[in-house]
């Protein structure tokens, strides 16, 4: 099994024993009364959002790890295998998803606090930087075909294509579900009434981030 792969599996089972130790720490035979407490409105442990992202979760390590396994038995498989050259806006574009799961981050931070005002710049940098990711990989490609570089050209260009544009279509889903939750922050929703949807949003993006510098590592190993 190779490092991407463990990694990838380590990465699973952090946030499988994450959301397992919070519900070990729910009392189901103890009365569940209203919140009185500052920080009491979390949403409780093993939420459906909860289970649904594990198991959502675990179905796309699956691929990814599938998908980086094809990678590294075809790049040894024969010698027709050229790597691409590294543009240097990936790191720009890096950066810009990191700065975009701090920022998720800082939102789930911020409705813990009960800070409306946090929680809503939290959310629209997260988003902000996550679309300038997006725009930022598809000028990529366009500088890669610009420079001959084309999806059929060899195996190395058909597998980065494919990783990035699979790494993409997820953020594009998350983005979907961050479209119709910052529309409830901007009509004034109490933190407390999306703290869940904030939560499972930050745990999306640090998953995606997390996968992305292992592509990223992929390609820069050749």
């Amino acid at each position: 099994m190779t490092v991407s792969l463990v990694f990838l599996t380590i990465l699973m089972a952090v946030l499988a024993g994450w959301l397992l130790r919070q519900s070990f720490n729910v009392r189901p035979w103890e009365p569940q009364s209203a919140p009185v407490a500052h920080g009491s409105h979390l949403p409780p442990a093993m939420t459906a959002g909860r289970v649904g992202l594990v198991v959502f979760l675990a179905v796309a390590t699956s691929l990814f790890a599938l998908t980086i396994s094809a990678y590294m038995m075809r790049m040894h498989a024969s010698g027709d295998w050229r790597p691409l050259p590294i543009p240097g806006l990936l790191w720009f574009n890096t950066g810009a998803l990191l700065l975009g799961s701090i920022a998720l981050q800082w939102a789930w931070n911020a409705v813990r606090r009960n800070d409306e005002s946090g929680l809503t710049i939290g959310l629209m940098v997260g988003g902000a930087c996550s679309l300038v990711f997006i725009l930022g990989q598809l000028l990529v490609w366009y500088q890669l075909s610009a420079a001959g570089y084309y999806m059929a050209g060899n195996p190395a260009n058909s597998f980065f294509f494919m990783l990035t544009a699979l790494h993409g279509l997820h953020l594009l889903g998350g983005l979907i579900a961050w479209g119709r939750l910052l529309p409830k922050v901007w009509r004034g929703v109490a933190p407390m009434r999306v703290c869940s949807s904030v939560e499972l949003c930050a745990l999306y993006w640090h998953y995606l981030f997390a996968v992305w510098i292992i592509l990223f590592g992929l390609v820069l190993s050749g």
